[in-house]
C-alpha cells in the first residue's frame, strides 16, 4: 500500500484550474489504487506559518536542548515533515504567481526543508555539505500559468521560476523522479487555452498508470 500526499496551493477556491486537476488526479489514483492512503493539505486556504528568527534558532538547537517554546515552534514543521516522509507520491497542484510559486507553497517548503530532519549538513563533504535524508519518492506537478512558452527551449523558459525551483528543493523532500502537467494560456482564454486544459486532463490516466506500475515494481 502506497501513500499519496496532495498539496493544493491555489489561493482560489472556485475557478481554480490546478485544484480541479488535483481532484481529477486524486480520483483516478484512488480508483486505480483503492487500498492506498490519501493525505490532503490545502496550503492555499490555510498557509503554514512563515519561518522567522526564533524558528531558525529552534531548528538549529539540538533536539535534547530545546525549550518547550522551541519545540512548540517546530510542531507544525514536524507534522508536515511526517506527512512528506510517509508519502510515496507527492502531488503539488499550484498556479504560477508572478513567475514563481505562491507564498503559501514557499512557506510549506520552508517548514519542511530542515536541517537534521530532511537534510544533513557536513562540511567534510567540501563544497556540497547538504545531503537529502529522505528518498524514493515521486513528485507530480500540476501547474497553470497565464502566459505560455515556459518549457525547456521555449520563449519564456528563463522566466519560469516555479518548476525549476520546485525541482531543486524537491530532492530534500526525497523526490527522485518528477512529472509535470502544465496548463498554459490562461490569461488569453482562447482555443489554445482550451486545448491545453484538455491535453492535461487526457494525460492524467497515463501518468497514474505509469506511476502505479513503477511503485508496484519497486515494492
Amino acid at each position: 500500500m502506497a501513500t499519496l500526499l496532495h498539496i493544493d496551493a491555489s489561493a482560489r477556491k472556485s475557478r481554480s484550474i490546478t485544484r480541479s486537476l488535483g481532484t481529477a488526479f486524486k480520483t483516478q489514483w484512488l480508483s486505480a489504487n483503492a487500498e492506498d492512503k490519501f493525505i490532503y493539505r490545502d496550503v492555499g486556504s490555510a498557509p503554514p506559518e512563515f519561518i522567522g528568527e526564533s524558528w531558525i534558532d529552534a531548528a538549529f538547537t539540538p533536539e535534547n536542548e530545546r525549550t518547550e517554546e522551541q519545540a512548540s515552534l517546530l510542531s507544525q514543521s514536524d507534522l508536515l515533515i511526517d506527512e512528506v516522509s510517509e508519502a510515496s507520491v507527492i502531488v503539488i497542484s499550484t498556479p504560477m504567481y508572478n513567475y514563481g510559486m505562491p507564498a503559501a507553497l514557499k512557506a510549506w517548503v520552508d517548514q519542511i526543508v530542515r536541517v537534521n530532519k530532511t537534510f544533513s549538513f557536513d562540511l567534510s563533504r567540501g563544497d556540497f555539505p547538504l545531503e537529502p535524508i529522505l528518498s524514493g519518492k515521486a513528485l507530480v506537478l500540476l501547474t497553470s500559468c497565464g502566459e505560455f512558452g515556459f518549457g525547456k527551449g521555449e520563449a519564456r523558459e528563463n522566466m519560469n521560476h516555479l518548476t525549476p525551483h520546485l525541482r531543486t528543493v524537491s530532492k530534500y523532500l526525497g523526490v527522485e523522479e518528477t512529472h509535470e502537467l502544465r496548463v498554459e494560456y490562461q490569461e488569453f482564454g482562447d482555443a489554445r487555452h482550451k486545448a491545453s486544459i484538455e491535453q492535461a486532463y487526457k494525460a492524467i490516466p497515463e501518468m497514474v498508470s505509469k506511476l502505479s506500475t513503477s511503485l508496484a515494481m519497486s515494492a
